[in-house]
């Protein structure tokens, strides 16, 4: 279960995603002269301090993106590189933003979700306990109870319109532009989202 706070944020997330996403080495020719948000799922960190949402965006030419992100109370020891900004939350004070494919608590949560068929997470206003709606839906294709490896340091690598995350022994595939077509004979993480109710390949493992 994610809480989800009644908040400001300056930036705005689709202001931060529209300057940051166009200068991306994994658009490939995507035209991005304009992004529209289409959705977003989230992710749970156990440990309750990371905010882990990837965003759905429509580009110019209808292409969609997932954007993941992961959202910190303070910066992320050795990964200047992947600090897309920080922004002012009025609630929570400072945060920093990062591209969650390097942060290994996004990473962690991907991982789990594919390799146990996990899911991703209720979303609920941390003032009220009502529940939020949630229209973005991703299922992992593995067991439950499956072993999930520590993620203690992570690599990222541009292929294509993937990005690599090499983790220790663990190795995993992020799709930046989604092929509605794509299969895979891994392990997968499949979603569906409105528009979308086939379901897509988001991520696999290696």
């Amino acid at each position: 279960m994610a809480l989800i706070h009644r908040a400001q944020l300056n930036p705005s997330k689709n202001d931060l995603l529209r300057a940051w996403v166009p200068k991306q080495p994994w658009l490939g020719s995507v035209d991005c002269s304009t992004l529209e948000r289409v959705d977003a799922y989230r992710f749970d960190d156990p440990a309750g301090e990371v905010g882990i949402e990837t965003h759905l965006l429509r580009s110019a030419d209808g292409r969609i993106l997932q954007v993941p992100l992961t959202y910190r109370g303070a910066p992320l020891s050795g990964a200047d590189a992947a600090l897309i900004a920080t922004m002012d939350h009025s609630v929570l004070g400072e945060r920093w933003v990062y591209d969650a494919c390097c942060d290994p608590v996004y990473v962690t949560a991907l991982a789990t979700a594919i390799l146990t068929g996990g899911t991703g997470v209720e979303l609920v206003f941390a003032d009220s306990g009502d529940h939020i709606p949630v229209t973005a839906h991703v299922t992992g294709s593995g067991t439950a109870g499956a072993s999930v490896p520590v993620v203690e340091s992570v690599t990222c690598s541009t292929v294509g319109t993937d990005t690599i995350i090499s983790a220790g022994g663990l190795e995993l595939t992020v799709s930046r532009v989604i092929d509605a077509d794509r299969v895979s004979g891994s392990e997968m993480l499949t979603g569906t989202w409105p528009g979308q109710t086939t379901p897509a390949l988001l991520a696999i493992t290696c």
